[in-house]
């Protein structure tokens, strides 16, 4: 097997043509020309809402990433709520993550709970109920913000033990740092906006399996919903992915040095980051995963403590969303997601390490002078 780096620089890349360049598109287009006798064919484009090329460049690379067939959308929700709508029915039972990231759990209590879709909330790294009459068991691992870890293959036993199904958000570990499908999961769905692309400049999400039928029904509600990705977008997150190995491994050495900032500084009263030996999530995580994701988790006292930390830092911009190239901080409260105050979720960017983990430590001096 072909090293990462490799394999992120090569995936999708069409075969090699003399004059044509490496990364073709994006093809725009609503339209397509039809033949004017036959009209639309089997295999070639007519419509721009059911595909596209560029799509389908990103989707081949992404596809041999997760190890899946790779159906991409508009953003990571459309992705997910694709993944519940199309998989639920009324009288079903889905797991969500009580820690994940709120907007799936805001959706599956309102959304799907008034279809007649009976929907638990339970702690990514549990304890789990009898999962044998469970039709979708979600799980995000790492979990966002908290970072705690579920082992995937377990759940993933116990849950078709019963005949159900199990989804895999993998945002935050990306398809380098975990690959759901190869550990029992369904599904792997994620939010292409975060590390995936790495830029901060689209929006993205698309699911991964290796079910067909899973394939055509979620490429279905795509077409039928209109949920689509445009194709500039597609073709950003395309060329964005040759250097996921090269960016993945900056940022989690800067998770590594920050963390262990972190762990040592009065101003702080929690961290978190799975690839520290103390952290509860280590074992799993460093059995279930390839590498560590660049976001850490800390919390100050409370909102002036993070404000004081902010206005201190000159490297951290105050900003939601992770995984991009500038290190970011996101007080996680201030959206109504349920956590202290003081709570940050903390995306280390590729900044220098020395100056970084310099720049934090004058940030959180700062909060305690």
């Amino acid at each position: 097997m072909t090293g990462d780096g490799t394999r992120v620089v090569h995936a999708g890349v069409p075969s090699a043509v003399p004059g044509r360049s490496f990364l073709p598109g994006p093809a725009f287009g609503a339209p397509y020309h039809l033949d004017p006798v036959l009209g639309p064919q089997p295999g070639v484009d007519g419509y721009g809402r059911t595909d596209n090329p560029t799509w389908r460049a990103l989707e081949s690379a992404i596809g041999e990433l997760e190890g899946g067939e790779c159906v991409t959308f508009a953003s990571g929700m459309a992705a997910v709520s694709a993944v519940l709508l199309s998989v639920l029915r009324p009288g079903d039972t889905v797991v969500v993550p009580g820690d994940g990231y709120y907007k799936t759990r805001a959706f599956a209590s309102s959304h799907l709970a008034e279809r007649g879709v009976t929907v638990l909330e339970v702690p990514t790294a549990g304890p789990y109920p009898a999962l044998e009459t469970v039709r979708l068991l979600l799980i995000e691992t790492p979990a966002n913000p908290g970072l705690d870890v579920c082992d995937i293959a377990d759940l993933a036993a116990r849950v078709h033990a019963g005949g159900g199904l199990v989804a895999v958000d993998n945002t935050t570990a990306t398809p380098l740092g975990q690959r759901p499908l190869d550990l029992g999961a369904d599904i792997s769905v994620a939010s292409g906006t975060k590390a995936l692309t790495g830029h901060s400049d689209i929006l993205l999400g698309y699911a991964c399996t290796r079910d067909p039928e899973l394939a055509a029904s979620l490429t279905g509600w795509r077409g039928a919903t209109g949920a689509v990705a445009g194709p500039f977008e597609a073709w950003l997150a395309h060329r964005s992915i040759g250097t996921l190995d090269l960016r993945l491994a900056r940022q989690s050495t800067n998770a590594a040095a920050v963390a262990a900032l972190l762990a040592a500084h009065p101003a702080v009263t929690t961290v978190r980051w799975p690839g520290r030996p103390e952290d509860p999530a280590y074992a799993v995580a460093s059995r279930q995963m390839r590498r560590i994701p660049g976001v850490v988790t800390f919390t100050l006292a409370d909102k002036a403590a993070v404000d004081r930390f902010l206005e201190a830092a000159s490297l951290v911009f105050a900003a939601t969303s992770f995984g991009g190239l500038h290190t970011s901080a996101d007080r996680r409260a201030q959206w109504g997601d349920d956590t202290p105050d003081g709570l940050i979720r903390f995306s280390c960017g590729i900044e220098d390490t020395d100056d970084l983990v310099a720049d934090v430590r004058r940030a959180l001096d700062a909060v305690i002078a």
